[in-house]
């Protein structure tokens, strides 16, 4: 791992092994994510934008860091850990899997890759579920190790990921399916690929496992997909916001469950094994939510950026709800958001009124997501 850095009392904030080579391509300004610096700016965020969704560009992620599960009860304990049912995930697949706590919250929203019978990396969000799986370990009784791995992920992703993924590859690599995973090298260095990302586009997550070869993967990664168009970049919060991606401590925490959500999918009530706030959850469904995640269009100009704090949002003078993520979508020419609101404010169609960090403006609940609801494009 890279040596932490000191930032403020008590806390230490770690560069990514990729951080030199993406201050030499141009980042501006980072922010923390796991406990670990993650660029936000290689310049317009428009522009990269655009470069996601017309050619490709690769983005240091490596703050998604992994919990590595094994053991000879590792399959039984990470069902313990997800409301997903995960009896039937074959080795070398992914799943988008939710980890609740004891009340039905969500905890993180990570995506599971299933190395071995009995070997699996949970691929964070923003939070500290290694500690939260060695509580749980603790008390199991289950034969399992956990800990956090030398892996450091990048995303590849953008329409021309495919093209760039051969030359760095070969063509065999075309044949990878949509959340699944393969164990490969690039010139001796060892990676793990897997056809997923936090764009709906096109693309690759390249899950290095030597920390000391970042810098050199960036390059080598830089030097093939520039001819092909390949851009240095950072995740897109337009693109994102576009596909309803969730932002956890952003659209969704502790005290958010599934079912307001609208992830009802991702939690399996029938299955016969037992796992953390099955019986909140069964609770939640009986009874029903009292809110849940829409989306909002806004009528005001264009958004400068996306909102840096929770808007308020009334409907007839009474408060309904929040919204989490909003952004100006430039392909869309709307502003548009993410909100979670009281479920009789829910409607499509319903009329309401978002107060903004500088002024109250219209907004009017659509579907989400806002783009490509059927994934019809990252599945291709």
């Amino acid at each position: 791992m890279t040596q932490p850095h000191e930032f403020g009392f008590g806390t230490q904030i770690r560069k990514s092994p990729y951080f030199d080579a993406t201050v030499r391509w141009g980042a501006k300004q980072f922010s923390v994510y796991n406990h670990m610096y993650i660029p936000r700016d290689f310049g317009d965020p428009e522009q990269n934008f655009w470069n996601l969704v017309n050619d490709a560009i690769l983005c240091d992620v490596a703050v998604e860091r992994q919990v590595e599960v094994t053991g000879p009860d590792a399959a039984e304990f990470m069902q313990m850990l997800t409301c997903r049912d995960l009896s039937t995930m074959s080795i070398g697949q992914c799943k988008y899997i939710l980890i609740t706590n004891q009340a039905g919250g969500l905890l993180n929203d990570p995506v599971l890759l299933r190395l071995g019978a009995n070997h699996f990396w949970i691929s964070l969000a923003d939070s500290d579920i290694l500690l939260w799986a060695q509580g749980v370990a603790v008390h199991s009784g289950m034969d399992v190790t956990l800990h956090e791995p030398d892996v450091s992920p990048l995303q590849l992703q953008g329409p021309k990921s495919g093209d760039i993924m051969k030359a760095l590859f070969g063509q065999g690599i075309g044949d990878l399916k949509y959340y699944w995973l393969r164990e490969l090298e690039l010139d001796g260095i060892p990676l793990v690929v897997s056809r997923t990302g936090w764009s709906t586009e096109l693309g690759y997550e390249i899950y290095l496992q030597d920390s000391a070869r970042g810098d050199e993967l960036w390059e080598k990664i830089m030097a093939v997909g520039g001819p092909l168009g390949l851009k240095p970049g950072h995740t897109s919060s337009i693109r994102r916001i576009e596909s309803g991606i969730l932002s956890y401590y952003a659209d969704a925490d502790s005290d958010t469950n599934p079912f307001e959500l609208g992830l009802d999918r991702l939690v399996n009530l029938d299955m016969e094994a037992d796992f953390i706030g099955k019986a909140a959850l069964q609770r939640i469904q009986h009874e029903g939510v009292s809110r849940r995640q829409v989306g909002l269009v806004l009528d005001t100009e264009p958004l400068t950026g996306p909102n840096t704090s929770f808007w308020s949002i009334a409907r007839n003078g009474t408060t309904v709800g929040k919204v989490t993520s909003a952004v100006y979508s430039p392909r869309l020419e709307q502003n548009i958001a993410l909100a979670m609101i009281a479920v009789e404010a829910s409607e499509l169609g319903t009329a309401l009124q978002v107060t903004t960090s500088t002024r109250t403006v219209c907004a009017t609940v659509v579907e989400r997501p806002f783009f490509d609801p059927k994934k019809s494009i990252a599945t291709a």
